[in-house]
């Protein structure tokens, strides 16, 4: 207990001007661009193409990245909200940005050469260009030692032959940062993370999968035949890949906390809303006690997560070791998610169920929060492994 309280020691949770200016940004875009259409893309599996532009133009695709290298120079706290916001509205259009900005901007701008930055971290963070990051295999999810992708070293370049599955951004993507393995008997110590660009001979994106949620989103299967990487394309030392991976997404396990706590919230504020609107026994169901104590628990437990995210965002913020906290946040606020927006389906009865209300889409998309960037028996692993440290 005593290290727990000594960790929110200086953790101050107020939200600064910056902070307030950045959500009422998001909230703003949100609500005026988002909103309008959402079901529409949802429906049909659209990627929000224009959408994904005017981010970029109001620099939600590199919010982190320096301003040296085009992007916002803001703090994580500020990325994690924002992120709340858009995920209340359309959770695609959020993983889109969580995946540009998570991993690939940061594993670029953290570990990349001066060369790769200028080349690339530049584009990504303006939105002139999306980055996706290759890890997960059909055999390798959880298990990312388990690379049956290959990079073979030959002198000045790697070939690169394998697949990568569910790929977010995998479609719609100028680059890919492709993990793979380069000496098998080095286990995850020969695993390197090669830039890939879009168009290079041998990369070929594979089937758009059908998915429950986040359909806006595009998510691939991406395939690799005898493609041809230079050497100064590789991400830090030989053998740096692992390490690389990881690292990345411990901060990605933020980001996705974050979207998680959006969709939990949006789906409460719905349910709030139509509480106070629909009537049953001549008054608003709100007024029956059954609904109060369902959004009294969801409002709690909804800012439990909010807090375990920003505590994450602000041990990052100040260089400190965060990896549990992140863990934490993300395994607590996908499970809200997935609870919450249960609940609010529940509370929109028959109503919760049909399309028009949106409920039903935020379950749909809470479920993903659950599996990806770790599931959350991963999270629940590595929780305990920073327990006795």
């Amino acid at each position: 207990m005593t290290s727990a309280i000594q960790d929110l020691q200086g953790l101050n949770f107020n939200l600064s001007e910056e902070h307030l200016a950045v959500q009422e940004a998001a909230r703003d875009f949100a609500q005026t661009e988002l909103l309008p259409g959402v079901i529409d893309r949802d429906n049909a599996q659209q990627f929000p193409t224009e959408q994904v532009k005017r981010m970029g133009e109001l620099g939600f695709l590199g919010m982190m990245v320096s301003p040296e290298y085009g992007g916002g120079g803001m703090d994580t706290v500020s990325y994690a909200i924002a992120i709340e916001e858009i995920s209340k509205i359309d959770a695609s259009a959020s993983v889109i940005m969580s995946v540009n900005n998570s991993l690939v901007c940061y594993g670029l701008e953290a570990f990349g050469t001066e060369e790769q930055k200028q080349k690339y971290l530049t584009k990504l963070a303006s939105g002139a260009m999306l980055g996706a990051f290759c890890l997960s295999e059909p055999e390798a999810g959880s298990d990312a030692t388990s690379q049956s992708t290959t990079a073979d070293d030959k002198g000045d370049h790697y070939v690169i032959n394998g697949t990568k599955n569910w790929i977010t951004n995998g479609g719609s993507s100028g680059v890919a940062l492709v993990i793979a393995q380069t000496d098998r008997e080095k286990k995850h110590r020969g695993i390197n993370c090669l830039i890939v660009e879009k168009g290079t001979p041998g990369f070929v994106v594979g089937k758009k999968e059908d998915k429950l949620g986040i359909r806006a989103s595009d998510t691939h299967s991406l395939l690799f035949t005898d493609v041809k990487v230079p050497k100064e394309n590789r991400i830090g030392e030989d053998g740096f890949g692992f390490k690389f991976a990881m690292s990345t997404l411990n901060g990605g396990r933020i980001g996705i906390a974050a979207q998680a706590l959006g969709i939990a919230a949006g789906a409460y504020e719905l349910a709030l809303k139509y509480s106070q609107e629909r009537k049953a026994f001549g008054k608003a169901i709100f007024e029956h006690q059954a609904i109060q104590f369902k959004l009294a628990e969801m409002a709690t437990k909804i800012e439990a997560a909010r807090l375990l995210v920003y505590k994450a965002a602000r041990l990052k913020d100040e260089q400190k070791d965060y990896v549990q906290a992140a863990a934490m946040a993300k395994l607590y606020a996908s499970e809200i998610a997935m609870w919450a927006t249960t609940e609010a389906v529940q509370i929109h009865g028959g109503y919760g169920f049909v399309k028009e209300f949106h409920v039903e889409r935020c379950m749909r998309d809470a479920k993903i929060t659950q599996i990806y960037e770790g599931t959350s028996e991963i999270q629940k692993l590595v929780i305990a492994r920073e327990l006795i440290r």
